[in-house]
């Protein structure tokens, strides 16, 4: 008993991560499998087709390129305004300051379909026509609070003495912007573009209600289980997760190797 009282944390974390990584082992199981009929959710045999072909199913490859299009392109757009934004907030201030800060968390604490419902009303009573640009739009005003959110809290925590020691060693504006405090920002701005990202290839509900006829990767998964899931999207899952999990190493053995070099 004395050592489970001593472990409990870490067997409770244990538990926890097993429980978050089961579903993508399943997935993963099954990208091998090589169904009988039109689902997925029975193990008949094991096969390796649908990684040989991944792109053997009609319109599967198309949507993942639009879904990773839209995600960059409203990565690259909640980053830019999400930075300035933060910046504003932290550095300046002005009138309805507090509104402002208050109004960038507004997206986070509202439910997605509420958001959803809004943004289709707007767009349709504008006459603006449903689909690509429809879910870029859309993409970008539910991400930029989390990129204002991951940037302003880095700024915040931002030493105002080191860009006033390069203004002293006569930096101008932008070397001191580019050299000193970009540097600084870069990891809060480099998780908020991560997360921007995530979210907008992820999203569903919003998109949903904005597209149109256009189908991104997660509408085009929604609508496959209702005929039969293609084995072909557990491969793009699986390969998905696989990414992620390497872009999570990277980035602890640059942090390791970056902490030993200061050192």
């Amino acid at each position: 008993m004395s050592w489970l009282r001593r472990n409990l944390v870490v067997i409770a974390g244990l538990i926890t991560l097993a429980f978050l990584i089961l579903p993508n082992l399943v997935v993963l199981v099954f990208s091998f499998n090589k169904p009988k009929g039109r689902f997925n959710y029975a193990w008949q045999e094991f096969s390796l087709d649908a990684w040989r072909d991944p792109c053997g199913v009609a319109d599967l490859c198309g949507s993942l390129a639009l879904s990773l299009q839209i995600a960059a392109w409203a990565t690259l757009g909640a980053t830019v305004l999400g930075v300035m934004v933060a910046f504003a907030l932290v550095r300046y201030r002005f009138r309805a300051r507090s509104t402002v800060s208050a109004l960038i968390f507004l997206p986070m604490a509202m439910p997605e379909v509420v958001m959803a419902a809004s943004l289709l009303t707007l767009f349709l009573n504008m006459g603006v026509q449903l689909g690509f640009w429809t879910i870029l739009i859309a993409h970008i005003m539910f991400c930029l609070s989390f990129v204002v959110t991951a940037v302003k809290a880095r700024v915040m925590s931002m030493d105002p003495r080191l860009e006033q020691a390069a203004q002293d060693l006569y930096a101008g504006p932008v070397q001191t912007f580019l050299r000193v405090t970009l540097p600084i920002a870069a990891p809060g701005i480099a998780a908020g573009a991560l997360l921007a990202f995530a979210l907008s290839f992820d999203d569903f509900i919003i998109t949903n209600f904005n597209a149109g006829s256009t189908v991104t990767f997660p509408m085009y998964v929604w609508g496959s289980a209702q005929r039969g899931t293609p084995v072909q999207i557990n491969v793009i899952g699986t390969a998905m997760f696989a990414v992620a999990i390497l872009l999570v190493i990277a980035g602890m053995l640059i942090g390791n190797r970056r902490k030993k070099q200061a050192r």
